[in-house]
């Protein structure tokens, strides 16, 4: 991923590998996990950004940018983001200073993970009305561009739709220059577009309806469709498609076979081979989502 530092060399060829770690433990109990993902020679960790959560909804759940903040300071060398961000419940304006202080206390190592998120509990937890998906892109894209705007410039006014800035300053900027590099999850022309214009990693979690478990022949025959039409947006944007990273999330869709050390070879592979320049696996739980066996885990990632 564009701006990595420090991690050991990729898993195969130019593929780096990333992990999500879910923000339900307290960190008395939790922390370590980003320490063994930093020991295991993971190239980025990741957590999700939300208030509420699926099925975990009535379980512990920790603020996002607390979370990494916290992983910051027990790690030095593993990239740490957003995995990802939305407009839903958030404002650019405070969040544009959460993310240059994580970029702070990262010694910039921090990436932001953007979505346009979705009609689950986050679009409503203010009490807002539902938005359509019409709604929510409007809103993500007015979302995007005063971030990066918030972030890269020294004082900024705005007055959107959706959004509003005052003469806000965000000083002293992030550590990263011009600003932390933005990864936009998008299946759609549109998210690419905005991924054309302003993110260095592009990330896709399959984006098949109502599909779980897609193995990695399917997955990847979807990915590689993907990757062909960002190359088609960036190309019609002016923008080299080869300065994008292109990031595959597995779990939430795709199948991580990380049963053995040979299925996850292969998936890895056929993800390479699709146009991807880093997979993300989960960080095994105890309990579904991701409930997975945490000694094979760490013996599939060693090995692998």
């Amino acid at each position: 991923m564009t701006g990595r530092t420090g991690a050991r060399p990729a898993v195969r060829g130019g593929l780096r590998l990333g992990v999500v770690i879910l923000p339900d433990e307290p960190w008395s109990s939790g922390g370590h996990r980003w320490r063994c993902a930093e020991e295991l020679g993971f190239d980025h960790a990741w957590t999700y950004d939300h208030l509420a959560w699926r099925d975990l909804r009535d379980g512990p759940w920790f603020a996002t940018t607390t979370t990494l903040a916290a992983a910051a300071t027990v790690t030095s060398t593993l990239r740490l983001g957003t995995m990802v961000a939305s407009s839903n419940y958030r404002h650019p304006v405070p969040f544009s200073k959460e993310v240059m202080s994580l970029d702070d206390l990262s010694a910039g190592r921090f990436t932001l993970g953007l979505g346009a998120g979705s009609s689950g509990h986050d679009a409503t937890i203010l009490g807002e009305a539902p938005r359509s998906a019409a709604e929510r892109a409007d809103r993500f894209d007015e979302f995007v561009v005063l971030l990066d705007r918030l972030l890269t410039e020294r004082d900024v006014s705005a007055a959107g739709a959706h959004f509003t800035a005052a003469e806000v300053r965000n000083l002293p900027g992030c550590v990263q220059r011009p600003r932390v590099p933005f990864a936009i999850a998008a299946t759609g022309v549109r998210g690419m577009r905005l991924t054309a214009r302003y993110a260095s990693t592009w990330v896709t979690y399959g984006g098949l309806d109502g599909a779980v478990d897609v193995g990695p022949e399917q997955g990847a025959r979807t990915v590689a469709a993907q990757v062909r039409r960002l190359v088609e947006v960036c190309e019609a944007a002016g923008r080299d498609p080869r300065s994008i990273d292109r990031l595959v999330l597995t779990g939430p869709q795709l199948d991580p076979c990380i049963g053995s050390v040979e299925s996850f070879r292969d998936m890895l592979g056929r993800y390479e081979e699709a146009g991807a320049t880093d997979v993300v696996v989960h960080w095994p739980r105890t309990s579904p989502p991701y409930a997975a066996d945490l000694r094979e885990f760490v013996r599939v990632m060693s090995d692998r």
